[in-house]
């Protein structure tokens, strides 16, 4: 049961990570960049990186096997609150260096 819910995890996460790529590469400006990547990438190590946390407890809920289960999702937490405040930082900065938001016409303002 919990290697189903870990692969179902996983391969979320995985679908998270493949979008956002997509919208790195598709999007037209900066700033829809950093929006695509941002959402899609926390989402993306979230999910997947509680996945590897079932797995790993999936092996039996031993003291070793709860303590990497921990670790794996103390990491999550950490991405969780440092992937978007690194994304607001540099949109924010591109903001102040003058990086101009694209618009429908395609002329920037």
């Amino acid at each position: 049961m919990l290697t189903t819910l870990a692969i179902i995890f996983i391969a979320t996460g995985v679908f998270f990570f493949t979008t956002a790529t997509i919208g790195l590469i598709r999007f037209p400006d900066f700033y829809c960049r950093m929006q695509a990547t941002g959402k899609g990438d926390t989402l993306g190590a979230l999910l997947s990186l509680a996945g590897l946390a079932l797995y790993y407890l999936n092996n039996g809920f031993s003291l070793p096997t709860i303590l990497i289960s921990i670790k794996v999702m103390f990491i999550a937490i950490f991405i969780f609150i440092a992937n978007p405040t690194a994304t607001h930082a540099i949109t924010k900065s591109g903001l102040e260096c003058g990086v101009k938001p694209w618009t429908k016409e395609g002329i920037q303002k």
